[in-house]
């Protein structure tokens, strides 16, 4: 049976149209999914018993509850949820002071294959679906559009940094992104979500041209060698080639750019290595993130040291980039950068 979450309202007013209803309803349905979130359709009271039925018959919320969830020693909960065919997926809420930001998921398994990611190292599974992405966030607490600091809990912030490469899910994340960000949907600002890829081309132009979120480019070295040896996708979209197409863009506004730097110990974390990242940025206007590594089974690689990434970041900073050492969370329930793997269930809480 279809699902009516993940339906955008042109897709809404198909539903409707082929139920024989008004137009209307299309969007008292998407009130009560997004913005009241409902999750069965005999609580959408203005909708009459006759339409209701019809839309039971066939269709469904398709909301469904994660199977497990874990917290950190931190506050980090990660929630495993049953994608369908066998496949699992996890999600990571991350508190912080009034902000909480949930780190989502696109796909079961991911075709990237970069040698430092659990993901990569399941392969490619399944596609989710714009419910199956949907479901993971109305699963949250989430703050609405209205003015004033979040509540306690309160989801305030989404970035696609879970399991996949949300631009080879395009189509599904873009229907997301306009949920999210439409009237009749969440109505959030578009700065309340970030979209992190490898640079995946054309479809990093089209999320350039098509919405306004901020993006994170996974960049991780700039010696281009090493980064193809790593990261196989440099092979078919070179980080110079996906540099290029961001300087094309305006990042000094609203819209900001990322650019995600794990830091491996004698491997990317010297001073020649800081240098060629200069090279590489070149002036544009983007906030490098530098990323502890997480160790992951079967990966020889290890951490930098906080005296070398220290090093690295102040390098960038005297050359005009600004840089940042993200702070590590969730590490003690696998729930860190490129530790998702959804392979053991967590322990409810």
């Amino acid at each position: 049976m279809e699902t009516l979450i993940g339906m955008t309202l042109h897709e809404l007013e198909g539903v409707v149209k082929a139920g024989g209803m008004p137009r209307f309803v299309a969007k008292q349905i998407a009130d009560w999914i997004y913005q009241k979130r409902v999750t069965s359709i005999a609580e959408m009271i203005n909708i009459s018993k006759k339409n209701q039925a019809w839309l039971s018959e066939n269709y469904e919320i398709g909301r469904t509850r994660p199977v497990k969830s874990s917290k950190s020693q931190d506050g980090t909960v990660k929630y495993l949820f049953d994608a369908g065919g066998g496949n699992r997926i996890e999600s990571v809420m991350i508190p912080d002071k009034d902000r909480a930001t949930l780190c989502v998921s696109s796909q079961a398994g991911c075709k990237m294959n970069c040698y430092f990611c659990a993901t990569g190292k399941l392969g490619f599974k399944a596609n989710l679906t714009a419910a199956q992405i949907m479901n993971q966030i109305l699963s949250m607490p989430i703050r609405g559009n209205n003015a004033g600091e979040a509540a306690k809990g309160e989801l305030t912030n989404i970035v696609f940094m879970g399991m996949g490469e949300p631009l080879d899910n395009w189509p599904e994340v873009q229907k997301v992104i306009e949920i999210l960000t439409a009237p009749w949907g969440l109505a959030w600002s578009p700065k309340r979500i970030t979209v992190s890829t490898v640079g995946k081309l054309p479809q990093l132009k089209d999320l350039l041209d098509k919405t306004n979120v901020h993006v994170a480019i996974s960049v991780h070295s700039a010696d281009l060698a090493q980064r193809e040896s790593m990261m196989p996708a440099q092979k078919a979209f070179p980080i110079q080639s996906v540099m290029k197409l961001l300087k094309s863009y305006d990042f000094s506004g609203q819209r900001r750019l990322s650019l995600e730097y794990i830091m491996w110990r004698g491997v990317n974390d010297d001073v020649a290595h800081a240098n060629m990242l200069i090279k590489l940025i070149d002036g544009m206007d983007c906030r490098v993130n530098l990323i502890r590594f997480h160790r992951i089974p079967g990966v020889d690689l290890y951490p930098a040291s906080d005296d070398r990434m220290q090093m690295f970041r102040n390098i960038l900073n005297e050359h005009g980039v600004t840089a940042t050492i993200r702070a590590s969370r969730g590490e003690d329930i696998d729930a860190a950068c490129g530790m998702l793997a959804a392979k053991t269930p967590a322990s409810k809480k």
